[in-house]
């Protein structure tokens, strides 16, 4: 490998990108005029299957579960590689362009909710669900979702990129990141021996936020054969937690809405109604 010694400014090298060339930038806004969809429902969800794309489709799922007529969305599918989050309606609802984005037009005037923490804060305070309200515990629910807000870059961007995406191997990169996601990992599985979700007793929007990330990659979900390279079977108490979580139907339900990638009995592209769960997964609508 070349050793690299920095410039003294740095400059865009646009074929420097690896997976990821076609979309990153060093610049922010819209690159092409879009309008958003609107569908039928209150809640109008932007989004892509990705762990944070699945965190909110989990929440409306498991909000929709408990009754709540009134947390019915339509999901719209934005295409990350194909550079649908810098389309100017997408970037008016989020001007970070990354997904998830919601709109909620339940009340008189729009409200837009941009990152994935905000949005399940947004929707737990809007409903009364799955964020307590008495101290301590709030505290401690809030405390484990800012937790995943702030540790999974160093999992997804970090490791996953490296170990996965990365133009080239660097050992010294995969090992920075690989250590530090095992003390992750290690993090959560001391908890999660104290408790059986993360926040206490109660599943909360802190197992909603770290479930999709940690969870994955406990279940081998994530960056190929990393669960693996990553001995991920040795946290028992992660072990334990993700699979509860997995089995949840609502869970189960939530990762298949905005997922246009592997088996096509799991892709739900839109979702607008309970009934799509049935009719509208790719392998249904290759058959007809």
């Amino acid at each position: 490998m070349t050793e690299y010694t920095p410039p003294k400014v740095w400059t865009w090298n646009k074929e420097n990108g690896g997976a990821f060339a076609s979309i990153n930038r060093p610049i922010a806004g819209p690159t092409h005029d879009k309008e958003l969809p609107v569908g039928k429902h209150p809640l109008q969800l932007y989004s892509l299957a990705t762990p944070n794309g699945v965190k909110v489709t989990i929440m409306l799922e498991e909000l929709l579960a408990l009754g709540h007529k009134g947390a019915e969305y339509d999901a719209w599918l934005i295409r990350i590689n194909d550079g649908d989050q810098f389309g100017s309606g997408f970037v008016e609802v989020n001007p970070n362009s990354k997904i998830p984005a919601l709109m909620d037009r339940s009340g008189p005037k729009p409200i837009r909710v941009f990152e994935s923490g905000s949005i399940l804060v947004h929707l737990a305070e809007k409903f009364g669900e799955f964020l307590p309200t008495e101290q301590p515990a709030r505290a401690e629910t809030l405390s484990w979702l800012f937790w995943q807000m702030g540790s999974a870059p160093y999992l997804g961007g970090g490791f996953g990129h490296f170990y996965a995406y990365a133009p080239e191997k660097i050992e010294y990169a995969i090992d920075r990141f690989a250590m530090e996601t095992k003390r992750q990992l290690d993090v959560l599985d001391r908890r999660l021996a104290e408790t059986e979700y993360l926040a206490g007793a109660d599943y909360t929007i802190a197992d909603m936020a770290v479930w999709p990330w940690y969870g994955g990659l406990a279940l081998g979900r994530m960056y190929n054969d990393s669960g693996e390279f990553l001995s991920v079977q040795e946290y028992k108490n992660v072990q334990r937690w993700a699979a509860a979580i997995d089995a949840r139907p609502a869970v189960q339900r939530g990762r298949m809405v905005n997922r246009a990638f592997g088996e096509p009995a799991m892709q739900l592209h839109e979702r607008h109604d309970a009934s799509d769960f049935d009719t509208k997964t790719q392998d249904k609508l290759a058959a007809e």
